[in-house]
Formats: structure tokens, C-alpha cells, sequence
């Protein structure tokens, strides 16, 4: 196997410059979501690609919609700086730096994103329909709270709804806003309490007509709300790691879809997400467990016609991660991968940076089972041959591949 396949990455292998990058827009075609992953949260060179192939994505296809894998509420902030909907004065750094400071803020608070978000602010000033920046993912459960009651004391003439999001929220008032204590103690909420969230959404959605469109406010209020109620459901689950896993997952494709309900039919997607999120699950030994994720979901709701993944791996070079959860962050080295992996492969195929581009014509020549590498933003490189090598398809679970042969680590704020 390994020696047929580096043939056929060498026969079919693009060198990464401007031209393949064209060539990667002209192979997305007319597809109106396109995932773009990262094969880990603390590489430079993934941030920096993904958002160059984002910009062109705007300018030359039309696309309109960002979605990551951050929270609504610290992406919110970022949304109204390049709409244009805040009045005050600021640098993209200082949004970055005060909205995204839930641990690991790095992921969002570095360099490579804020040259982005000043770029889209100034793109957004010449085009009639600006493109969105969103969160779709749901850790943000007690600032979701806190937007959705904000926002409904605010305006008296919600009152009823308002009423019922404080019956609603009263369920994890116990819990000192440390969602890790309501998952220990969920087992002993009774079923109305649970409810109680998911009939607050359905309210919140049955009255969207009468909220305010302005700066968003209607999908701002709806979006924190679905985060509350498939957050309570993820936090309660959470000591099993496929069924969270999964919740977490659905919980980002109802996200996107939301997004798209609310831009329109005809509205055009990016979702900025980890290879392990966009890279469909049913390729890869996650079936085996029975997990599902956004990129076979999203396949599976909107046609492989009409979707586009795009996978990155690197083989060796330096990372932003931490030791264990919630500790400081580090420069990790990642040592070169094992020959018998997907990157270590494509270094046998001869050192450059690359694009391989996957069609219905060469797919199979990339779909013998091989370990692909992901790092979270916990990471030992140490241990790594233990746990860092998804079992995957690569020809199938991806439209399109990028490698990086020596990447760098991301440049946090400081």
C-alpha cells in the first residue's frame, strides 16, 4: 500500500501556491457550503489558508456566511465589529481580546484572526449584503442565558417570554455558573425541568416574527437560546463521550442551519472547524463507535453536490496547545509523523507543500484505511502514536487536502 500511494500522491499532487489555489475555488464549483478544517487549533499555516481561500471564496463565489467553531455570544462581538453594528471605536484586537476569554483563547484571540476580521470589516464597507462571522458551538451556556434574559428585559413587550425563560433558566441557578457541577448533579433534575428549556425555544420560535431585525437581534435571541437548551443537554451527558460527542455535533449542524434559515435559501456557507468536525465521520473509525459529526451530516442534509470539505495535516513543526485542560498554553514542537500515517506518506512524496484535489476519477488511489493526524488543544506529543491517529478514508472523507510540511505555531494576543 504505502508505496502506491505515494505514487499516486506524487502523479496527482498540486505544488501550494496562488494557481492551485485557484484551481482548489474552480473544484468547489457552485457548492453553498464549503468546511474548511484544521488539523489542529494552534497552527498558524492552517488560520492563515483558511482564511485566504475564505477571502477568495467572498470576492469570486459570493459567499456570505462564516460559521466556527467558537460560541455565539464571543463570534457575536466580532459579527457586529465587521458589520458594522457598534458605535464605539475599535481594533479588531480589542474585540478578540475581550470577547473570546474562555479558555483556550487562543483559538480565536491570535494574530492570524484579527488580520482576517479587519480585512472582512473593510470588505463588508463596499458590499450590500456583508458577510456574517457566527459561533455554532455550545459551551456558552451561561452567557447564552444571560443574552437571552438581557435581551428579553429589555424590551417589556416580550414580558411573557420573559417569564418564561426566568422558569426555564431557574433549573441551573444551584450550580455557581460551573457547568462541569450541573453535569455531576443532572441525574437527579426531573423531566420537567428539562423541558422547560426546550419549550422556551419553541416559544422564542413561534414569536421571531415580532422581535427586531435590526443588528440582528431576532436570530441573536434565537441562536442563545438553542445554545441553552442543547448545551443542558451536552453538559448532562458529557460522562459519555460518544453520546456528547454526537450532541455536541447535531448541535452545530442545527446551528448552521438556523443560519442559513435566517440568510435565505440561496445564502452561501464557510464553517472554520477541526478536521475531527468537517471531515465526514462515516470515512473514519468514529462510525465504529457509533459518533457522527458536521461534515457527515451536512453531506447527508444538502447533497455531496452541493458541500465541499477540505482537510490540512502538516509533518512536523510547532503547535500553540496546553498540557492538561484549562492550563497555560505552550509552545508544543510536533515531532515528524509516523511513516506508516497519511502525513508521513506525503512527506514521502517529496517534501513541498501540496494540494491534492479528490475526484470522482482518483478517490479510491486515497481510500485504503491509513492513521490521520489530529491535535486538540490538549496535546503530548509524547503520546501521541496512542491517540493522535484517526483510522480514515482520506479520499472519501474529503473534497480536498492540504499539506504543510513544517507549519508554525499560531501567534495568540497578547
Amino acid at each position: 500500500m504505502p508505496r502506491k500511494l505515494i505514487s499516486a500522491i506524487k502523479e496527482h499532487s498540486l505544488p501550494l501556491n496562488e494557481q492551485s489555489l485557484d484551481r482548489l475555488a474552480e473544484a468547489i464549483g457552485d457548492a453553498r457550503i464549503v468546511m474548511i478544517g484544521e488539523a489542529s487549533h494552534g497552527t498558524s499555516d492552517f488560520y492563515t489558508l483558511r482564511a485566504e481561500l475564505s477571502k477568495k471564496l467572498i470576492e469570486e463565489k459570493g459567499f456570505t456566511v462564516i460559521a466556527v467553531e467558537g460560541d455565539w455570544p464571543s463570534a457575536q462581538a466580532v459579527n457586529r465589529y465587521v458589520k458594522g453594528y457598534g458605535e464605539e471605536e475599535r481594533s479588531a484586537k480589542e474585540v478578540l481580546s475581550e470577547s473570546f476569554h474562555r479558555w483556550p483563547t487562543w483559538m480565536w484571540a491570535n494574530e492570524e484572526i484579527e488580520q482576517f476580521t479587519e480585512w472582512l470589516k473593510k470588505k463588508n464597507t463596499s458590499l450590500n449584503n456583508k458577510v456574517g462571522f457566527y459561533g455554532i458551538d455550545l459551551y456558552s451556556l451561561y452567557e447564552s442565558i444571560d443574552e437571552v434574559l438581557n435581551f428579553l428585559s429589555e424590551n417589556p413587550k416580550y414580558n411573557v417570554d420573559l417569564e418564561h425563560a426566568r422558569k426555564a433558566f431557574s433549573c441551573f441557578e444551584p450550580y455557581n455558573r460551573m457547568p462541569e457541577h450541573y453535569a455531576l448533579s443532572a441525574a437527579h433534575f426531573t423531566e420537567e425541568c428539562i423541558s422547560e428549556v426546550s419549550s422556551l425555544l419553541h416559544s422564542l420560535r413561534s414569536n421571531e416574527e415580532k422581535y427586531s431585525d435590526k443588528h440582528e437581534e431576532d436570530l441573536n435571541v434565537i441562536m442563545n437560546a438553542l445554545v441553552a437548551k442543547n448545551a443542558e443537554a451536552y453538559y448532562r451527558e458529557m460522562m459519555q463521550d460518544a453520546i456528547s460527542w454526537n450532541t455536541r455535533d447535531l448541535h452545530m449542524v442545527e446551528a448552521i442551519n438556523e443560519l442559513i434559515n435566517y440568510h435565505g435559501e440561496n445564502a452561501k456557507i464557510i464553517i472554520w472547524e477541526h478536521n475531527t468536525h468537517i471531515g465526514d465521520a462515516s470515512e473514519t473509525d468514529m462510525k465504529d463507535e457509533q459518533m457522527i459529526n458536521v461534515g457527515q451530516l451536512i453531506r447527508e442534509q444538502y447533497g455531496k453536490e452541493n458541500t465541499f470539505a477540505i482537510g490540512f495535516g502538516t509533518y512536523e513543526g510547532t503547535v500553540i496547545a496546553a498540557d492538561s485542560w484549562g492550563e497555560p498554553l505552550q509552545v508544543i514542537d510536533v515531532p515528524p509523523a509516523k511513516l506508516s500515517s497519511w502525513e508521513g506518506q506525503l512527506r514521502a512524496a517529496g517534501e513541498e507543500d501540496k494540494v491534492l484535489l479528490f475526484t470522482e476519477e482518483n478517490r479510491e488511489l486515497f481510500n485504503d484505511w491509513i492513521g490521520h493526524r489530529a491535535i486538540g488543544v490538549v496535546y503530548n506529543p509524547d503520546f501521541e502514536a496512542y491517540g493522535n491517529y484517526v483510522p480514515s478514508r482520506v479520499g472519501s472523507r474529503y473534497d480536498a487536502f492540504i499539506y504543510i510540511h513544517q507549519s508554525k505555531a499560531l501567534r495568540p494576543l497578547q
